[in-house]
């Protein structure tokens, strides 16, 4: 086995990969930017070698740097994990040309299914079903117009070096096509350097089912069954999980079949997915396959009880596969949740900073969690906005989904804007626990966006009811301190409080009993049980009986609560003071619809006016790009720009001001 590998990668799959590594007994290297140099991903392996500077073009995806790292550590082998290099046959070939093994496939296999053109044409020879559309280069916007009339909208374009959901777009019109077509091209020359495009027929209803591959250089070839990836926002994933509530026995059968006739016609060694896009009548089609670890895949671990890590380390050594085709089993149901810096409320944007609070939910039955940061870490501007990857196992897709609820309601984040909220929505409705899902889940059941879970009465009582014992817990540990009580419960301390939320009010009579709080709510009882004080973040007890985890924080005279994917801030007063405050006059929102500002920190790649120049609602003013991600922001109304504010170019806050209108 191998003495030392080097990962070439950060972040949480660089922390996964060394975890294996060290019960494997192997020594690793981490590699890091500048950014990264008090990363976690460096503190947890043997040896660290510095790359670069931040952007990845001057760091991670430096081969020769990368190579010269391997050469100065005595590193035998590299393990790409996803993103960066790992699909680059460029990179393959220079460690075999330098003596040290990839950990993954080879050249060839790299080089056919790493351009999506290649692909399909391949996967047709070796029979596997695919998507109609034009297998060839889109030469530009007039081009895919002539194209997409043939096929028929809707349409999907696609980078052809593309992946992670970066240079793609669906176009209904022609007028969407050549706005995609710009937007695609220029994402894909940003996050591969390469901007060719191709088109093909986009399937409605879709399902997005992917086969993983595990092949060996023996001639052995397996596949570990499917995972669902249908809940995707802007092509990129969300939730995953494996099993399939969709796919049968017998399609599952076939996928597989399809995806290992695949495998063999390239020549396949090592750890791979074959995706592909399915129909409401379980008809389906080839997208791609992609050449590397995929960032989903602890849910084929989880259920099949393999480390596909484990698997690619062996099979790189030169190691047979442990099993057979019929020894492959399946047992349970698992789900992640990608967990990411970006705030759900405002359009899902990336969010940057250092997170003042993390406390994933390690305590909670059959959760793993896979991260890259802890307390303290910087999330920067320049590379994937990921903070961690939850994964829920339980013996029914149910209980999965339920340890899936409970722990994304005790996982605290702080300093970031996060997804948590929104996963933890998502995970709740009635439509995902049916298995009702499509690639269009998101578009569909939250079209005008996110704006949190709805409150139903009840846990809004509760958590009214939680809000007011922290304050109260709060007025009695100031009289014990100064010694005006001596004991719990014989205090002067109103039972009668007002809760206020916005402007409107809500009573709640409590009192205190011996191990919690017995309170009343417009004719609800709640019966509070746990521990309260000022240390408590997540609310670890029972409201009458039922586990009800929620979260609780200071936000200066205020108290900020969140429980599945809903949030509350209120104020808790005697009623006395919330009639005087109902006697004050609201306070007016500031005018700002004439000024267009960064919803997010990024780059002015481009600006479209001039100062002068009129504008109608929709027309693009300029783009914005953030995490690989370019962001096309329009007028929203008909108007005059009368001032610019910054240049193409520019690096951007949040909130900055780029233009104002008259």
């Amino acid at each position: 086995m191998f003495n030392k590998i080097l990962i070439a990668n950060r972040g949480e799959i660089a922390c996964r990969i060394i975890r294996t590594a060290k019960r494997m007994g192997i020594a690793t290297v981490a590699v890091y930017s500048d950014a990264d140099a008090d990363g976690k991903h460096v503190r947890m392996a043997d040896e660290a070698v510095r790359l670069g500077p931040p952007p990845s073009a001057e760091s991670y995806l430096l081969i020769d740097k990368i190579i010269e790292a391997c050469k100065q550590t005595g590193a035998e082998a590299v393990h790409p994990g996803f993103g960066f290099l790992s699909e680059r046959a460029a990179f393959c070939e220079a460690l075999e040309k330098a003596g040290i093994t990839f950990i993954g496939p080879g050249v060839k296999a790299i080089e056919a299914m790493g351009d999506k053109i290649t692909s399909k044409k391949i996967a047709k020879e070796a029979g596997v079903s695919t998507v109609p559309g034009f297998v060839g280069l889109i030469e530009g916007p007039d081009h895919a117009a002539e194209i997409a009339e043939e096929i028929g909208y809707p349409v999907m374009i696609k980078a052809t070096a593309g992946g992670g959901g970066k240079g793609m777009r669906i176009a209904h019109s022609k007028d969407e096509l050549k706005d995609g077509v710009r937007s695609a091209m220029n994402e894909a020359r940003s996050s591969f350097g390469d901007d060719r495009v191709f088109i093909e027929k986009f399937v409605t209803e879709p399902r997005h089912i992917e086969i993983q591959v595990l092949a060996d250089s023996h001639g052995n070839v397996i596949h570990l069954g499917e995972r669902e990836c249908s809940i995707q926002r802007r092509h990129q994933k969300v939730i995953e999980e494996a099993p399939s509530p969709f796919i049968d026995a017998e399609t599952r059968a076939k996928m597989g079949e399809q995806a290992c006739a695949l495998a063999r016609q390239v020549g396949y060694v090592s750890a791979g997915t074959v995706e592909f896009i399915a129909d409401a009548d379980k008809n389906f089609y080839f997208l791609e396959m992609n050449t590397r670890l995929q960032v989903e895949h602890p849910v084929t671990e989880m259920v099949t009880g393999l480390d596909l890590v484990e698997q690619m380390i062996r099979v790189a050594y030169g190691e047979k596969l442990p099993l057979t085709q019929d020894e492959v089993k399946m047992d349970g149901w698992a789900i992640e949740a990608r967990v990411y810096a970006e705030d759900p409320f405002r359009g899902f944007l990336p969010s940057i900073g250092r997170l003042t609070r993390y406390d994933p939910p390690l305590d909670v039955d059959g959760i793993r969690v896979d991260d890259g940061v802890e307390e303290g870490s910087e999330i920067s501007m320049f590379y994937d906005p990921m903070i961690a990857k939850l994964i829920a196992y339980g013996e029914t897709r149910d209980q999965a989904a339920d340890r899936m609820g409970e722990a994304l309601n005790r996982y605290r984040i702080r300093g970031v804007g996060h997804n948590i909220p929104f996963l933890s929505a998502t995970i709740a409705m009635d439509r995902f626990r049916k298995g009702n899902i499509t690639t269009n889940f998101i578009a569909e059941e939250f079209p005008d966006g996110f704006e949190g879970a709805a409150i139903g009465d009840y846990e809004r009582g509760a958590m009214q009811v939680l809000a007011v014992a922290f304050a109260r817990d709060d007025a009695e540990r100031s009289l014990r301190i100064s010694g005006q009580v001596a004991n719990r419960g014989k205090s002067e301390i109103a039972t009668v409080w007002t809760v206020r939320e916005g402007r409107e009010n809500t009573r709640v009579e409590i009192r205190p009993v011996e191990d919690g709080y017995d309170a009343v709510v417009g004719g609800q009882r709640y019966a509070v049980r746990g521990a309260l004080d000022a240390t408590i973040a997540v609310f670890d007890g029972n409201v009458n009986g039922e586990p009800f985890p929620v979260q609780i924080d200071r936000d200066g005279i205020y108290r900020a609560l969140s429980f599945g994917g809903a949030s509350m801030r209120v104020l808790v007063v005697p009623p006395r003071v919330a009639d005087a405050l109902d006697k004050m006059p609201a306070k007016e929102a500031a005018d700002t619809s004439r000024l267009l500002v960064s919803p997010m920190p990024g780059l002015l790649v481009s600006l479209a006016v001039s100062e002068g120049d009129p504008v109608k609602a929709g027309q693009e003013i300029c783009v914005v790009e953030a995490m690989k991600m370019e962001n096309v922001l329009r007028a929203e109304k008909d108007g005059t720009v009368a001032k610019i504010h910054a240049s193409a170019g520019a690096s951007l806050a949040v909130d900055q001001t780029i233009v104002e209108f008259e």
